[in-house]
């Protein structure tokens, strides 16, 4: 069951840790007063704009100030409620680890979400939500708890975005559509990936108990032709030739054109049957007759 971020009984309800369309109700000294929610809200001074005047509708983030108050900000955030995220440990004390979000007042990680006591300078994948008991916002880094058992509603060659996670013995653990666990298996991956990498890649199967196998790269037939068709664009945009081959390192193929060396492959020996390219020593170059 989802969490829910909304306050008060008004509406539209209020998400407490994310973005909300507010009304500018008044102003005063320390800035302007937002309404919305079941009280206005403080927009401080800092974030308020010369042309903003009483019945603009402004977007911002609503969080706790230090003091526990409602007070929103037009700066955006790294993660919402919500979110799992790649964040950076800024401070740590005898309670826990506050992390580097974005905003003003950092985000508290309590001892007893850490894995691992958590080091300043080092950064941790983290699930941010509201704490049941507090209603405060608050990150932890036992991200399982957090990741939906619902069964992944994808089918092979969707695309999804990932958040890379961490590395393991198959490969990389990833975080799919902000949602479900998946894993890209090392013959999957053909560029440098490191934990906090946010990526596109694509569904390859959902087994039965609702694991995701993931691939950087479209598969079949199609991938082959929708790239045969970008490398042929290049060429005709590069002065008829492109110095990369059959020979060339995966990661320069990938550098240039964001596609494994097996696709690369597969894409020459089409354009090579289709008469458009010549395979030359150092490289490959359209055909004088196109």
């Amino acid at each position: 069951m989802e969490q829910s971020n909304t306050v008060g009984t008004k509406s539209p309800r209020l998400k407490l840790g994310g973005s909300n369309r507010l009304t500018v109700s008044r102003f005063t000294d320390h800035g302007a007063y937002l309404s919305g929610g079941p009280e206005d809200i403080l927009l401080p001074r800092r974030y308020v704009s010369e042309q903003l005047k009483v019945g603009d509708e402004i977007d911002v983030f609503v969080y706790l100030d230090n003091e526990e108050r409602l007070v929103a900000t037009t700066e955006t955030p790294r993660a919402q409620v919500g979110d799992f995220a790649w964040l950076e440990v800024a401070w740590v004390n005898n309670y826990g680890a506050f992390l580097d979000w974005g905003l003003m007042k950092d985000l508290f990680v309590p001892f007893r979400e850490q894995k691992m006591k958590m080091q300043k300078g080092r950064s941790y994948l983290v699930h941010v939500h509201l704490d049941p008991e507090t209603y405060r916002i608050v990150a932890s880094a036992k991200v399982e708890r957090y990741l939906s058992n619902d069964y992944p509603p994808y089918h092979g060659g969707d695309e999804v975005q990932l958040l890379i996670w961490q590395k393991t013995d198959l490969g990389f653990k990833a975080i799919v559509d902000n949602k479900y666990a998946g894993l890209l298996f090392d013959d999957e991956i053909f560029r440098y990936l490191h934990s906090g990498d946010r990526v596109t890649a694509y569904v390859k199967q959902v087994r039965p108990d609702g694991k995701i196998d993931l691939s950087l790269q479209k598969k079949g037939q199609k991938a082959v032709v929708d790239f045969s068709d970008t490398l042929l664009q290049h060429l005709q945009t590069n002065g008829g030739r492109t110095p990369l081959g059959d020979k060339s390192p995966a990661e320069e193929i990938y550098a240039v054109f964001g596609v494994s060396k097996k696709v690369f492959k597969k894409a020459v020996g089409d354009l090579y049957k289709r008469h458009l390219i010549t395979i030359q020593p150092d490289g490959i170059a359209l055909n004088a007759t196109i």
